[in-house]
């Protein structure tokens, strides 16, 4: 008799724990849209989810330590005049979001240090270029300013956001809605994939195709993708019978799955989140209530059950930590954003030690948030890798945000070009933020002036 043999990995144990109820977001009104996005983003300041809103699109920016019941006049981040359909925190500038929306535009938003104190209507830059409804938004991993749109008009634009300028158009490429994109890990490839059931690998500066593959999966329904790394591509998608998959393919060798796994007969698009530093990816299914975990390694099967985390309540969104905001004193390898019907519920994902030392295994050197290129030179040829740095002492969190900077004279065409005189209202704001902060910082001196004085007497 055989003995089934136990496969050993350090993240066999990993469980998932909600955070107490005084650490979820209440009284949260969550957007009730149909569209299969994430609806949350978060980072270590930062928890942004998208809302509902009246007469228009809206998202709340909530500062991470803002926890408990959540007023109704909470200001909300609110200039687009359609419902807002994506939303990303820039990963070079914590202080940055982007958004997509129904109204075909996509803005960045600089969100101040402590969180809104009054509504945001006006973005620092307004980016307009899609003729249909903007659902996919992905910022650059290693290059600043770079920002991939996706719209329904099925067209893939690439901008560098400073200047506010398209610089890359991809239009006769996806000849049908793109469900998905993203980038590789240092940015010189993007993954597509497509209603036409076709997935394809681009190269993002020449706006062309590399590869493709069809029919992944041979469902009608979405199919998800991410790179796994630069020779493995996983995706989620359905059975022609509407059972939920997940596959793991080598682009190099695009005939047949290195493995393809039945889950369950959900409805759910899966989306999944990778973990590069662990090699763990997580599928979170829109309107399940589970996470399921797996273990993506180069032997067969190369992609190994964990374990899955569940709870009674579905989610219509999941927000996922960058690494360097998760608490490395307690083995926390991931941690997720959960959107419930009226909260927002912090999950962690954990793996169980009883060390309170550094744990060098489970923590290698991951990404910063320092970026590798600039704009400019990442379209004109340069790919470099992600700047990593080390979690041993803790990332901290600076209290300064980095001032995101923008070419205003090169802006008049991106902003002037909605008819709205944005230009010279950006300005006008530019200065009202300068004047406010030179008013305290005069404040301050003069308090410190007065105790001074009061000391010498």
């Amino acid at each position: 008799m055989s003995r089934q043999v136990v496969r050993s990995s350090k993240f066999r144990h990993v469980f998932g724990q909600a955070a107490k109820a005084d650490h979820c977001y209440d009284d949260i009104r969550v957007s009730q849209m149909t569209w299969d996005s994430n609806f949350c983003s978060v980072n270590p300041k930062f928890v942004a989810m998208i809302v509902d809103a009246s007469g228009g699109g809206a998202f709340m920016v909530l500062p991470l330590n803002k926890t408990g019941r959540i007023d109704m006049s909470y200001p909300t981040v609110c200039g687009h005049k359609g419902p807002v359909l994506d939303i990303e925190f820039c990963p070079h500038n914590d202080n940055v979001i982007a958004s997509g929306s129904e109204d075909c535009s996509v803005m960045i938003w600089e969100i101040p240090d402590g969180g809104l104190s009054s509504p945001l209507t006006q973005p620092v830059v307004k980016l307009e270029g899609h003729s249909r409804r903007v659902g996919i938004l992905s910022w650059h991993p290693t290059a600043r300013n770079v920002l991939l749109t996706a719209g329904c008009d099925n067209v893939l634009i690439l901008w560098n956001v400073a200047r506010g300028q398209a610089v890359v158009r991809m239009d006769d490429i996806h000849p049908d809605m793109i469900y998905g994109a993203c980038w590789n890990r240092d940015g010189s490839k993007i993954l597509t994939s497509c209603k036409d059931k076709i997935l394809r690998v681009l190269d993002p500066r020449k706006g062309s195709v590399l590869l493709e593959k069809e029919k992944a999966h041979e469902g009608s329904r979405p199919v998800r993708a991410v790179w796994v790394s630069d020779r493995r591509i996983l995706t989620t998608g359905f059975s022609r019978m509407s059972e939920r998959q997940v596959a793991l393919w080598d682009p190099e060798n695009f005939s047949s799955p290195l493995t393809l796994q039945e889950l369950d007969t959900s409805s759910g698009v899966l989306l999944p989140f990778f973990d590069p530093d662990t090699g763990v990816v997580y599928l979170c299914g829109k309107g399940d209530s589970s996470v399921r975990y797996f273990e993506v390694t180069e032997e067969p099967p190369y992609v190994h059950y964990l374990s899955m985390y569940s709870s009674m309540d579905s989610q219509k969104g999941m927000g996922y930590m960058p690494k360097r905001g998760l608490e490395i004193n307690k083995c926390e390898i991931a941690r997720f954003y959960k959107l419930h019907e009226r909260k927002c519920e912090p999950i962690a994902m954990t793996v169980p030690r009883k060390s309170d030392q550094f744990q060098e295994d489970l923590y290698p050197d991951t990404v910063g948030p320092e970026p590798s290129a600039e704009a400019d030179e990442w379209f004109a040829g340069k790919d470099a890798p992600p700047v990593l740095l080390s979690l041993k002492d803790g990332f901290v969190v600076t209290a300064k945000a980095r001032e995101f900077k923008v070419h205003k004279s090169l802006l008049k065409s991106s902003v002037d070009g909605g008819g709205q005189g944005g230009g010279q209202s950006e300005d006008l704001s530019a200065l009202r933020r300068e004047l406010k902060s030179l008013k305290a910082s005069l404040e301050e001196l003069s308090k410190r002036v007065s105790s001074l004085e009061s000391q010498q007497h």
